[in-house]
């Protein structure tokens, strides 16, 4: 057997803070699944060490609520650098907490951020020879939803 605690523990690198808007949610009623959303993100920002971008709308969040505690969420849209250079990013994340702040957050209410678990692992894609170094990589992140906007941390597993 190889001696497994040689292997590098992973570590946490600050890589960005989005707020990203998004407008009323498209529901598409209870499936087989749970209940379907579909809530349209329509701009925001981005900035990292040395670098901002904006949000480009046309993306979406597409939600999966699970039952009165979970969500599993599946959000796909671009980001524009301020160099011009285009980001994909898709981001899976799950949130869960107490069903009374669950359903306040699905009726679009504001709730505390530290009462919900929000953690994601956003992925990116993109064209820009500079930047293709973050389609190499895993990221993890946490987040709030606010009735508006959804705010997010991403780091990059060092």
């Amino acid at each position: 057997m190889h001696d497994l605690s040689s292997l590098p523990e992973p570590g946490l690198r600050f890589f960005a803070d989005l707020r990203v808007q998004v407008g009323s949610p498209q529901e598409v009623g209870r499936t087989v699944h749970g209940l379907r959303r579909l809530i349209p993100i329509t701009g925001g920002t981005a900035s990292g060490n040395g670098w901002s971008a904006r949000v480009l709308p046309g993306g979406a969040d597409f939600q999966l609520i699970v039952n009165d505690r979970l969500s599993e969420l599946d959000a796909r849209y671009v980001l524009e650098t301020d160099g011009g250079d285009l980001i994909y990013v898709q981001n899976r994340a799950v949130r869960s907490g107490p069903p009374e702040l669950i359903a306040r957050l699905v009726r679009g209410e504001p709730v505390d951020p530290v009462q919900i678990y929000f953690r994601c692992s956003p992925s990116f894609e993109t064209a820009s020879a500079s930047l293709g170094w973050i389609a190499e990589r895993m990221f993890v992140g946490s987040g709030a939803r606010y009735p508006d906007a959804v705010a997010m941390r991403f780091f990059e597993l060092a």
